[in-house]
């Protein structure tokens, strides 16, 4: 549909919680704030509301070169004969207008639904669904399952009240029987015209000044295809808004499904797991990498030795200290022994002297023999003599 004219966007209430009061986009003929057609503001009001029979026309000339705009307006029909703000409570006895109570030409609804008919633009509506006698509550959410705009069937109004010169713009939306897709859910749904068609075209026709079975024909249950899910309950206070509240509860894309916080968890857990598993495969190539270059850099000290089947080179045993190797350097160059310390050439010694010994193979014992508590028989023949006069005393050891 052409649009000649539209709001800018802070002027319209975006939000996933729409409420009674707060200000939509409507679509509707660029008419006068009267509406279409010749009239007079006061026959078209009630009996009883003190308005004047100002005269005003607004006869079009040609229905074709009518132009279509978008208009932001507040949510609770107000009457132009209103002389003073109503409370909430009104306002909220004004947001749907029945399509039975259009029948009749009288009413409140009588000059709206002729000269002031819209299309309200949204994405979807909530329906509460009641259990257990109405004790709960279940909110759902209705939308197109082609997931294109909804077009509400609608009136507006405008109204200025006494003492202002403000005028304020209010719509109704229009509610019908519930089709078989939503009669479990409730007996009533808005309005619902197929965008871009000839319904809409048909309902927003100016021209159309006159209450006709046309247009009332165009009030009945949608017969396309919607979807319809439970929702988040937060969405049941006025003032939450937020995306999630148009996702399905069982949906894996809603964070308060309790259900799906233990399948996060579970895959929080096993991606922690492959991380762990990728970095162990990351360390044992690396450790793999480390061997290979170990052996393709050839870089090992090797020795030969002549006890091996293939005589290949074998690698030089891991010393400890650096005692072996010290030890080879004095080997091979004996002017740099004398710059050792005397301890390390002890250490040497005393090493050379336990191989010398571990190299006797000892001698086989011929019979038990006693052993002196003095002496273990190994005395020289010299101190033999010494040690046979008993002139030696305890005290003479500690003199030597």
């Amino acid at each position: 549909m052409p649009v000649a004219e539209a709001p800018d966007d802070d002027d319209v209430r975006q939000s996933y919680n729409f409420a009674p009061g707060y200000h939509g986009l409507v679509y509707r003929a660029d008419v006068p704030d009267f509406g279409a057609g010749g009239t007079r503001r006061g026959a078209d009001a009630p009996e009883g509301t003190g308005v004047g029979d100002e005269e005003e026309s607004t006869l079009v000339e040609d229905p074709k070169e009518t132009k279509y705009k978008l208009q932001s307006m507040k949510w609770g029909l107000v009457p132009f004969w209103t002389k003073r703000n109503p409370d909430y409570g009104t306002v909220l006895k004004t947001i749907n207008a029945r399509d039975d109570s259009l029948m009749e030409n009288r009413g409140m609804w009588n000059t709206m639904k002729q000269k002031k008919r819209c299309i309200v633009v949204a994405q979807g509506f909530y329906e509460w669904l009641k259990k257990n006698g109405g004790k709960e509550k279940i909110p759902h959410y209705v939308k197109r399952k082609d997931c294109q705009l909804m077009c509400f069937a609608g009136l507006w109004d405008y109204v200025q009240y006494e003492g202002s010169e403000e005028k304020l713009y209010t719509y109704t939306i229009i509610t019908t029987d519930s089709n078989k897709q939503l009669k479990f859910l409730h007996d009533r749904m808005p309005v619902i015209l197929e965008n871009g068609s000839d319904q809409i075209r048909t309902w927003l026709d100016p021209s159309r000044s006159e209450w006709s079975k046309e247009l009332q024909s165009l009030l009945k249950p949608f017969d396309g295809e919607l979807e319809c899910y439970p929702v988040s309950k937060d969405v049941g206070k006025v003032g939450n808004n937020s995306p999630a509240f148009i996702v399905p509860v069982a949906s894996t894309e809603n964070k308060n499904n309790i259900a799906n916080f233990f399948n996060n968890a579970k895959a929080s857990a096993k991606g922690q797991e492959e991380k762990r598993d990728i970095k162990m495969e990351e360390g044992e190539l690396k450790s793999e990498e480390k061997d290979v270059e170990r052996v393709n850099g050839e870089g090992r000290v090797t020795i030969d030795q002549d006890s091996t089947e293939d005589n290949a080179p074998i690698p030089v045993p891991a010393v400890k200290d650096g005692t072996a190797s010290r030890k080879r350097e004095h080997e091979e160059d004996g002017s740099k022994a004398s710059e050792r310390p005397a301890k390390v050439v002890k250490t040497e010694v005393a090493s050379h002297q336990a191989q010398t010994h571990s190299s006797e193979s000892p001698k086989k014992a011929t019979g038990r023999q006693s052993r002196s508590a003095t002496s273990n028989g190994t005395a020289s023949k010299a101190n033999a003599h010494k040690a046979s006069n008993g002139s030696q005393k305890i005290t003479n050891f500690f003199n030597k």
